[in-house]
């Protein structure tokens, strides 16, 4: 009989990674060095008094973010835009890739903004 396994994502660097259901606490990180660096990050909040659902980034973090958010943005309505009316296949395709273009810096960017590195 298998074991039953579920996906998670780590609580750390949010990639996704895989469980065996089973007795016990069930794993919330992918890696030791993830959750040695959660430990870290909470020991450091609670020295400066920041509660578990406050968080400090840099600016310049911030401003990446809000960039890729903007040029995420612009690329919807593009494609909002584009396929009005009546789009042919390959400007189906063709607006699906401009968005995915869009998308992917701001997927690639999760669970790094604001942690400390590896």
């Amino acid at each position: 009989m298998a074991a039953e396994t579920v996906e998670r994502r780590c609580r750390w660097c949010a990639r996704r990674f895989t469980v065996t259901v089973g007795p016990g606490r069930p794993r919330e990180f992918c890696r030791r060095s993830c959750r040695q660096r959660d430990y870290e990050a909470r020991q450091r909040a609670s020295e400066v008094g920041l509660s578990e659902h406050e968080l400090v980034l840099t600016r310049q973090a911030m401003d990446d973010l809000r960039d890729r958010l903007y040029v995420l943005e612009c690329a919807v309505e593009d494609v909002e835009r584009d396929l009005t009316g009546s789009p042919t296949r390959a400007e189906y395709r063709e607006a699906l890739d401009w968005l995915l273009d869009a998308a992917r810096p701001v997927v690639e960017s999760l669970g790094r903004e604001g942690r400390a590195p590896d």
